[in-house]
């Protein structure tokens, strides 16, 4: 049975929970395959009597809300063991079953020092700061690549796990305590931390890409599921204002250790307009009245960080983007409620820059920095949409935006959010039929 990959086509909080909650029951396994609690999903689920619940979460795959799935978080993550747990303590409040949780024993560990040094690093960067949540994420992602990292499986072996903090803060302690006047950070106070959760963990831990395999032999559904999104990616994102891990479709083989072949769709989600959080360049970015209209009436705040998201509109530019680099099969535009009582909808169809146009991405940074965007104006509906359960439902100039966008971004939008509620969708074709 099929592996079907889900990304956040343009800057992350599209809205991917949308999406896993649409697909929740007809999904055996949700695998969150990279980054770390420095991106967060809202779930809304409907109620029998109905009111609405909101679950906001950070680490943990948004499959954990959907009872008969296997929620598993992959070797490609890392993992703040306190806010897993945290988190987990606070599903399970709310009544929410989470012991089939599986953890990957290869995914890495953020200690308490790479918390200390990505808080420190950012804010001694001053204006040219990265816009990083400061959750120790890019310190760890680069102590795995340096081969210095600290696994799940590591916790589990105090001897193992007290000589790789030891070799660790040899360096780490130098960089705190001389280049930023920090105290240094001693080997037991980083153990103990980690150790503490260790036996609350153990069962958790498995050898997830094996589990995922057989799932997937035995005729099982596997959804992999991305952190942040395609222009955050390390690499196809806007370096450096990027996440430090692979939130495009080819993270999901490396990160959840599956095979490519095994892939057999790619959900791009795509909101009904652009928003971003931290630092970089956004070239629809609206700095006026109808940039605060999007965020108020959007809710754009971030779920991890509280923080206002920076609101455009939509840039068909990075749709087409996204398409491209994850080989995007079915787009799911989210929000579209949201431009609900606007006269006019400008969409972003090319980039002028230096006065010449660019239909497509610019491969060089610095011409991405200095993009303008050139739009096409569509005529706006006044209509509120979100009852509307049919495409033949919408407005007429609602539809006619839809189809512009869809025939811009190179793919088909299967799916159209319309409310931040469960049901309130418009499913034109089924994500799993292909």
């Amino acid at each position: 049975m099929p592996a079907i990959v889900l990304v956040g086509a343009q800057w992350g909080d599209e809205g991917k929970g949308k999406a896993t909650d649409l697909l929740g029951d007809r999904i055996d396994y949700v695998v969150k395959f990279n980054g770390g609690n420095n991106a967060g999903h809202t779930v809304v689920i409907e109620q029998p009597d109905g009111s609405r619940e909101k679950y906001a979460l950070h680490l943990l795959p948004s499959g954990i809300l959907s009872p008969g799935v296997t929620p598993v978080i992959g070797n490609g993550v890392v993992v703040d063991l306190g806010v897993l747990f945290e988190e987990l303590d606070g599903l399970q409040a709310r009544g929410i079953d989470t012991s089939a949780l599986r953890v990957s024993g290869n995914a890495h560990v953020i200690p308490a020092y790479n918390r200390v040094l990505d808080k420190t690093v950012e804010r001694f960067l001053g204006s040219k700061k990265i816009g990083t949540t400061g959750r120790g994420i890019g310190p760890t992602y680069a102590d795995k690549m340096n081969r210095t990292g600290i696994r799940i499986q590591d916790i589990f072996d105090e001897s193992i796990l007290r000589q790789k903090v030891e070799a660790a803060l040899e360096v780490k302690n130098q960089i705190l305590v001389k280049l930023y006047n920090r105290r240094e950070m001693s080997v037991d106070e980083v153990t103990s931390e980690l150790l503490q959760y260790a036996e609350r963990l153990r069962p958790m831990v498995a050898d997830t890409s094996l589990e995922v395999s057989d799932a997937l032999d035995a005729g099982k559904i596997v959804l992999c599921e991305a952190g942040q999104a395609t222009l955050l990616d390390v690499d196809h994102g806007t370096y450096p204002y990027v996440t430090s891990s692979n939130a495009t479709a080819g993270g999901a083989c490396t990160g959840a250790g599956i095979p490519p072949t095994r892939i057999t769709s790619v959900i791009g989600i795509f909101k009904a307009y652009t928003t971003r959080v931290g630092e970089g360049p956004f070239p629809t970015e609206l700095l006026d009245d109808s940039g605060e209209y999007l965020r108020k009436t959007g809710a754009e705040f971030g779920v991890t960080t509280g923080r206002p998201r920076r609101c455009g509109w939509i840039d068909t530019v990075i749709g087409r983007y996204a398409h491209r680099i994850n080989g995007i099969t079915d787009f799911v535009l989210t929000k579209l409620d949201v431009l609900s009582g606007l006269e006019q909808v400008p969409v972003c169809v090319a980039y002028d820059v230096d006065g010449v146009r660019h239909d497509e991405m610019p491969a060089d940074q610095s011409a991405f920095h200095h993009a303008t965007p050139i739009y096409e104006e569509l005529p706006g509906w006044f209509e509120d949409i979100s009852a509307c359960r049919r495409y033949e439902e919408l407005p007429e100039n609602c539809r006619a935006y839809v189809e512009f966008v869809e025939q811009r971004i190179g793919a088909r939008i299967s799916v159209i959010g319309v409310g931040p509620g469960r049901s309130e969708v418009i499913v034109r074709h089924d994500l799993l039929e292909g």
